[in-house]
């Protein structure tokens, strides 16, 4: 049984930094955001940085798609409750990679893979398209949980949630945005996580992007 003791001890401590070390790279701020870390446990761990000098976010990750009954993407995002504007410039670090793979603004009930979700993203490709998931554990449907937008190619993407209306907007610099289209969530609770993703669509690889220009108004905030 002594010699066993130690075994033990030693295996317990080792679950527990494991354990520490993820809940404190998860909780830790990053910018205006109270969290960041992967949803859905991607096979290539994902990781966010900011430069306080450019008020730039720098995203990194892997994750098999953002589609289906679950996620798997890094997630750089803050708790907020009720109506708000987000706002912000996305751009893919490197010109090569998977057609589908994606970043913008996404809005979750919870942090779980299978979690109620809306997301604004512009692909690999350029397609830029509003997609969500109305419940818990569901397939995303396509075309019935879908809007897509007939150009490609937008640095700008914008979020807005009014009541239960989520609406989409893209654009490009420094001209008017252009709306995607809207979808209630009925389902969406008033208090949510929104944030900013990167999923590589290829569980292999880990893609980059950069994302700068990042607001997040609420009724009063200006």
């Amino acid at each position: 049984m002594k010699k066993r003791f130690p075994i033990i001890f030693s295996l317990c401590f080792i679950i527990f930094i494991c354990y520490f070390n993820t809940v404190f790279s998860q909780t830790n701020p990053i910018g205006m955001f109270d969290y960041h870390g992967d949803i859905g446990h991607p096979k290539n761990t994902g990781s966010a940085q900011y430069d306080k000098v450019t008020h730039t976010y720098f995203l990194k990750g892997s994750g098999y798609n953002i589609w289906f009954n679950r996620d798997e993407f890094q997630y750089v995002y803050k708790k907020i409750k009720g109506d708000f504007t987000a706002t912000a410039n996305f751009e893919f670090i490197g010109a090569k990679g998977n057609d589908h793979r994606k970043i913008g603004w996404m809005i979750r009930e919870s942090t779980d893979e299978k979690s109620i979700e809306l997301n604004t993203v512009e692909h690999g490709d350029g397609l830029t398209v509003m997609q969500w998931r109305s419940q818990t554990g569901e397939n995303m449907k396509d075309p019935e949980g879908e809007i897509f937008y007939p150009e490609k190619k937008f640095e700008v993407i914008q979020l807005q949630r009014i009541g239960k209306r989520l609406i989409m907007r893209i654009g490009h610099v420094g001209e008017p945005l252009k709306t995607v289209g809207s979808h209630i969530m009925e389902n969406m609770p008033g208090d949510a996580f929104i944030g900013l993703f990167i999923c590589s669509h290829d569980p292999e690889v880990i893609e980059e992007a950069r994302v700068w220009d990042v607001h997040i108004e609420t009724p009063g905030s200006e």
